[in-house]
């Protein structure tokens, strides 16, 4: 699960530099964190999207392509991008479990319309939720000027009331500081009946702001994450209000 990976590294290779091409860090099991503060990216609105993408080949169809031109494109299902309902009946949402150092704690998601503020605590606030699938996907603002303030945020993504479908819908958490390259967490275990993921932890480590990557999935929904990081919420059944498309 990664918790061992790292302990014959160096310092030197306890995150990626990055790539020129892309300007963007992947955190991986090997590679698992970095740190915003040593990267000058500890200030500022941190941006956190969720998106994915998905096989044609699960939702029963797939694009033609000229096998003259491509032949080896028959031997790979191709890929579409988006999430929209008439591709796949599934819902998932981007949330954060998060705690402060007064010891407030609580959750920012869609269920329950916790929507958070990002200009008073918890200082994290979502955008909005996305039920039929967008381009830009759903987003989550951290407000960094804040940094001292904030103890921990675990990021995570959860399907909602629907079939569990993490095996078709590879989903891909992207953060946004403020200044340096962006930071990227694919969700590419294969976990077909799991629920809820717990993508990236970020945390004020004496002062220094670190992102850990976690991609941990289980086959609950919040309160096992909960249970898993020990945040001690108490948590009950919600559901979401019903919107016309």
């Amino acid at each position: 699960m990664g918790f061992l990976d790292g302990l014959w590294r160096g310092r030197e290779a306890d995150f990626d530099s990055g790539s020129a091409a892309t300007n963007s860090i992947e955190l991986t099991k090997r590679h698992h964190q970095v740190s915003l503060t040593k990267q000058g990216a500890a200030t500022g609105h941190l941006r956190v999207n969720l998106s994915w993408r998905m096989r044609t080949s699960d939702i029963g169809g797939s694009q033609r392509d000229s096998l003259f031109r491509h032949p080896f494109k028959a031997l790979k299902p191709a890929e579409v991008m988006g999430h929209g309902q008439s591709m796949v009946n599934v819902d998932l949402d981007l949330a954060c479990l998060y705690e402060l150092q007064d010891g407030t704690k609580g959750v920012v998601q869609p269920l329950g319309n916790y929507f958070g503020d990002v200009n008073a605590p918890p200082y994290v606030k979502l955008s909005g939720d996305d039920r039929f699938g967008s381009a830009s996907g759903e987003t989550m603002y951290v407000n960094l000027d804040h940094r001292d303030e904030i103890k921990r945020l675990l990021v995570f993504v959860y399907i909602y009331d629907q079939t569990p479908a993490f095996d078709r819908t590879h989903a891909i958490v992207t953060l946004y500081p403020s200044n340096g390259p962006r930071i990227e967490i694919h969700l590419d275990e294969r976990h077909p009946q799991a629920r809820s993921c717990a993508v990236v932890m970020i945390e004020n480590v004496k002062g220094e702001l670190v992102v850990r990557r976690e991609v941990k999935f289980v086959y609950g929904f919040q309160a096992e994450l909960d249970r898993l990081y020990g945040w001690g919420l108490q948590w009950g059944r919600g559901y979401k209000s019903q919107v016309e498309r």
